[in-house]
């Protein structure tokens, strides 16, 4: 199994930070490879999301049902079609690295976990002559700066304005 684990510092307690962690389906603002997000559920443990992406000719819905939720502090995820893959969003209260003129601060984890390699070859269409292998290659590294993105819009959106956020880089494949 590959894991990716980053974090970031939002200017925000836990309990303001963990509802834009949990809002899904507002997802899309933060990226610009998912298209859409459609859930089946209320949001609490059990439901399941589509989550259609698109890149280069590509274009992919994985669907992530949400296993666990222990607001403020957690909530894990897990894929059910075609790749093995789980992962969990973590908030932290970390007072101590708040500037001077900011009340609090929390830390957010992003935490990924999947084997590349389990992937379903038909579940995704590829160009004549392009292979799963080629295309694992060239996402992966992807993946850092879409993660950069999604942290820097996340961020902007909890705390109601931009700033450049330093993305923590604990573990990459």
């Amino acid at each position: 199994m590959d894991r990716i684990l980053l974090s970031t510092l939002a200017h925000r307690s836990p309990e303001e930070v963990f509802p834009y962690v949990r809002s899904f389906t507002d997802y899309p603002r933060y990226t610009d490879h998912l298209r859409e997000v459609r859930v089946d559920g209320d949001g609490d443990v059990g439901s399941v999301y589509d989550l259609e992406l698109a890149w280069w000719k590509l274009s992919y819905t994985a669907r992530s049902r949400v296993t666990d939720i222990s607001a403020p502090e957690s909530l894990s995820w897990q894929l059910v079609n075609d790749i093995d893959a789980h992962g969990e969003w973590r908030v932290r209260p970390e007072p101590e690295a708040a500037p001077p003129d900011v009340e609090t601060a929390s830390r957010i984890f992003f935490e990924a976990r999947y084997d590349p390699y389990s992937a379903d070859k038909n579940a995704i269409s590829l160009p004549r002559f392009v292979s799963l292998d080629w295309v694992i290659e060239k996402v992966e590294p992807k993946l850092l700066e879409e993660a950069r993105t999604v942290v820097e819009r996340l961020v902007a959106d909890i705390e109601g304005r931009r700033r450049e956020v330093e993305l923590t880089v604990h573990e990459l494949p």
